[in-house]
């Protein structure tokens, strides 16, 4: 390919040339992403469930970048683009040539390599830049051929992974124009915020179908998107045969969110073998629709004995994936907080969360950083302090007495209350202001 064809393809795509759309603006992403490139010479890679929203990520990295370090040291070439076919390396090294002869950058550039799998040896190229120190890096792939483990053994160890999840319940009230700008406004429009978690719960947080107004057309998209994992992500990626345990078992799964599961008993209720419904599980999981929180203990022999508890990485799509799934507003509410907090812990690498069983008594969610648990949920749909099951703080109170932890928790729906038993406060926070809290707290 000439190298002025070469140009005239990335100009479509670059600030330098043309541009494109970059949608509204995922300011965490883009702040954590503008951290990791100002600090440690790291190859960022960015990687997360299909259609969350990395491609318009990297559209506004581009746009930041082009504003802060000028136009001409941003290079964004998305491999998914027809016109540059199916090439090998040596493409790669083509279109960095011809950028640095057209377009001739002022300084170190920033290059982003989006759908990169699409590359066969992509990764030569930019351990070999990275190693000169001659440009900055952002890699992305695609969730049906390259996954966040790929990323890391292909880079051996020089990159920084970044996960990208649905919308998360403050971005999707942005999406959907509530402008929330102090926490006066919180307060004000609260009846409104309650009514967007109810379409939060129910439809979930990927972009396309938070922009769609249209009830049944989200389900339809939702379906869709589901359909796709299952087919492009799971099936194809990992050559399954067996089509109808796979979406028996990703059905089964979705139906029974937020509920302890072993490989076990699904094997039974389901009539797989138990090596088919494990492996089945991991593929799953690999292709982020679906994840597992272990059950706390203080061997690792025990923890993968216990049950674990099965979560979907979006609550639209196990609504339209499940079996009336929204019907149970506890379990949906429970999802929910889970998505939120794997999304929090996402940017520590020393945290870990696991749920706990103590004499029969669970909580939902222990928050582990390092050798310590600092801190212990309950997950409860109640509006009215009455309703709330004692049976949930005395699980609290059990497991804080056990692991030495007093910070508890209870996330209703919408009580805000203080609570105080056996020398210890147990507190209460509507789900909708828990959620409105910043992310990195």
């Amino acid at each position: 390919m000439k190298k002025e064809e070469i140009i005239s393809i990335l100009s479509a795509w670059n600030f330098w040339g043309r541009g494109l759309d970059t949608g509204i603006e995922r300011r965490f992403y883009l702040d954590r992403v503008a951290g990791f490139l100002e600090g440690v010479e790291k190859v960022v890679s960015i990687y997360g469930v299909r259609r969350s929203g990395k491609s318009f990520l990297l559209r506004q990295i581009a746009k930041r970048f082009s504003e802060k370090l000028g136009k001409d040291r941003v290079l964004y070439v998305n491999f998914e683009e027809a016109r540059f076919g199916s090439y090998g390396v040596e493409t790669l090294i083509e279109i960095y040539d011809a950028y640095k002869e057209f377009i001739r950058p002022s300084g170190k550039p920033l290059i982003i390599l989006d759908e990169v799998q699409e590359i066969k040896g992509w990764e030569r190229f930019v351990r070999n830049l990275h190693e000169r120190g001659e440009a900055k890096l952002i890699v992305s792939g695609s969730s049906a051929r390259l996954m966040s483990e790929e990323l890391a053994t292909l880079l051996a160890g020089r990159d920084i992974p970044l996960e990208v999840f649905p919308l998360s319940f403050r971005e999707f009230l942005e999406f959907r124009n509530v402008e929330l700008e102090d926490e006066r406004q919180i307060i004000v429009k609260k009846s409104e915020i309650i009514q967007k978690l109810r379409e939060y719960l129910e439809f979930g947080g990927f972009p396309e179908v938070v922009l769609e107004n249209n009830a049944d057309k989200k389900s339809s998209i939702l379906k869709r998107y589901f359909e796709t994992i299952m087919v492009k992500d799971v099936e194809r990626r990992f050559n399954i045969r067996e089509r109808g345990k796979l979406d028996f078992l990703a059905n089964f799964y979705m139906t029974n969110i937020s509920s302890p599961i072993t490989y076990s008993s699904i094997s039974k209720v389901l009539k797989i073998p138990k090596k088919t419904v494990e492996r089945f599980s991991s593929y799953l999981a690999t292709s982020r629709t679906l994840f597992f929180i272990p059950r706390f203990s203080p061997t690792l022999k025990e923890q993968e004995k216990a049950a674990r508890k099965v979560y979907s990485i979006d609550t639209g799509m196990s609504n339209v994936a499940g079996f009336k799934m929204f019907e149970n507003y506890g379990k949906v509410m429970e999802n929910v907080v889970a998505i939120e907090l794997l999304r929090r812990l996402s940017t520590s690498p020393t945290s870990r969360i696991y749920y706990v069983k103590i004499d029969e008594k669970e909580v939902d969610f222990a928050l582990k950083e390092g050798l310590e648990i600092k801190q212990l949920i309950q997950a409860s749909y109640v509006s009215n302090i009455d309703e709330l099951n004692r049976r949930e703080i005395e699980a609290l109170l059990k497991a804080s007495s056990v692991l030495n932890c007093n910070n508890l928790l209870v996330i209703t729906w919408d009580v805000e209350e203080q609570i105080e038993a056996n020398s210890r406060v147990v507190k209460l926070v509507p789900l909708w202001k828990w959620l409105l809290k910043p992310q990195n707290s």
